[in-house]
């Protein structure tokens, strides 16, 4: 995690990977992903309930990776390994759902 305007990283590790799937309209589908983290793993002390937020088109393509806290916008972004980490999960367990929902073959 990063939190803008500031330096200090802190990588986490995501274990338990759990997702739901949303069609907010004709465009793009949100995939809200929740998760545990790994030993070693501390969220930032402002976080309570971090989650990430995938908003993927209907191709199956993510546009954005959006961290979010208790299901709000957050003053932190993932690191390079974090989404990594998110796009591996959504691409192995998601993205065949989210197709088959939004009717794609």
């Amino acid at each position: 995690m990063i939190q803008y305007g500031s330096v200090d990283v802190k990588e986490l590790k995501f274990h338990r990977m759990k997702s739901t799937v949303d069609l907010r309209d004709e465009q793009w589908i949100d995939v809200e992903v929740r998760f545990d983290l790994g030993e070693g793993s501390e969220l930032p002390h402002d976080l309570t309930d971090l989650s990430a937020l995938l908003i993927c088109s209907y191709s199956g393509g993510i546009a954005q990776i959006i961290p979010q806290d208790e299901g709000r916008d957050c003053e932190y972004q993932f690191t390079e390994l974090e989404k990594a980490q998110l796009k591996d999960y959504y691409e192995n367990e998601v993205r065949p759902m989210l197709l088959a929902k939004a009717g794609v073959q």
